[in-house]
């Protein structure tokens, strides 16, 4: 484990990385890529509630026959890979909460698998073209999934994340 607050490596002070393991266990196909108006992580939204532009979810075309019956859905949950994201922070201190928390509790980029899940509000399907509001990427970023939003199953009114309660900001914990 390297402790070192290393500003070479981005990292802020009480951050820790590890090193990560030699081999992957899975295999992940991208099926698309996402464009986006964000040309690199500074520019974008520090989450997907921070911007309303427009992004162009480019399905490869393959998997353009899957979008059937997409078009009826308001919402679509969008799973990403921040390719671009730093993999060995297993601490991190976000930039607005000032102290440092666990990659698990924490929806920054920066993790061991940067997977990213954004509810994005669906505007329309034109062919393998899917346009949505509510995404906080880099153009480029690589399409992992796309699925529907059932809000009778996929919203839970009673959550809560007790450290963010006594905070002051509202940026979900990203870095």
């Amino acid at each position: 484990m390297d402790e070192t607050d290393d500003a070479a490596h981005g990292r802020r002070p009480g951050e820790i990385a590890i090193d990560l393991p030699a081999t992957t266990d899975a295999g992940v196909h991208f099926i698309g890529r996402i464009r986006t108006p964000w040309a690199d992580r500074d520019a974008c939204p520090k989450n997907p509630a921070g911007s309303d532009a427009a992004c162009t979810i480019e399905l490869d075309a393959r998997y353009e026959a899957g979008l059937a019956d997409l078009d009826t859905c308001t919402y679509v949950i969008v799973l990403y890979w921040m390719d671009r994201a730093p993999r060995n922070l297993v601490v991190q201190t976000p930039r607005s909460h000032g102290r440092p928390r666990g990659v698990f509790a924490l929806r920054s980029p920066a993790r061991p698998n940067p997977i990213a899940l954004s509810v994005a509000r669906l505007e329309r399907i034109e062919g393998k073209q899917v346009v949505v509001r509510g995404l906080d990427c880099v153009d480029g970023t690589p399409l992992l999934d796309l699925k529907p939003y059932f809000p009778s199953i996929d919203s839970r009114p009673d959550a809560r994340v007790g450290w963010r309660e006594t905070a002051e900001s509202d940026d979900c914990g990203n870095s």
